[in-house]
């Protein structure tokens, strides 16, 4: 996999960019090397080559569990790539597992309120709306939505984001009043 990545970087950077002398340097477990595969799968992502894509954040995350320990930022960020691939793909039953791990490693290192803890909340929101659990959607949008409110302030686009999410909710509950105060409000 380490060879792919390393073809990879070379048809998109150049035989002589940096990321690959670097590359070739400093081995395939080296934590910029882990990055820059995590990079790669991001950049796989957008030009929808989705197999590929997976490929590079499993190396990724087999790295960084390796080297950082399963707890780790990095490591953590590349699960959560990984769970929203997953979601791209349909993977519902893979992604609760995932975000649920991102979300206790994330509150334990960076707090319940941090934005990136919160962000994994409302993922986890969007999930569960896609599952039809929606009581547990509603609970993390709320929480999410509340936490942005603090952080943010109430017209941040990630905490309108929110309250349209609970607007979208609201609706598949049939709680029309609730969804028109939410779409108003995000409006």
């Amino acid at each position: 996999m380490f060879i792919q990545a390393l073809q990879g970087f070379k048809e998109v950077l150049g035989p002589d960019h940096i990321s690959i002398l670097e590359t070739e340097a400093l081995g395939p477990d080296h934590i910029s090397i882990l990055e820059t595969v995590n990079n790669l799968g991001l950049f796989y992502t957008d030009q929808g080559k989705l197999a590929e894509t997976e490929k590079m954040f499993i190396r990724a995350l087999q790295g960084f569990e390796e080297a950082l320990g399963p707890d780790h930022i990095s490591t953590l960020e590349t699960v959560n790539n990984l769970g929203l691939l997953y979601a791209d793909q349909g993977k519902l039953a893979e992604i609760e597992k995932i975000f649920i791990r991102v979300l206790q490693g994330i509150e334990e290192a960076l707090g319940p309120d941090h934005i990136s803890t919160l962000e994994t909340v409302n993922n986890l929101g969007l999930l569960y709306s896609d599952q039809d659990k929606l009581a547990e959607a509603e609970k993390m949008f709320i929480r999410a939505l509340q936490g942005f409110e603090e952080a943010l302030g109430p017209d941040h686009t990630s905490t309108l984001s929110t309250v349209n999410n609970l607007g979208l909710l609201y609706a598949d509950q049939d709680k029309l009043a609730e969804a028109e105060k939410m779409y108003i409000r995000a409006l």
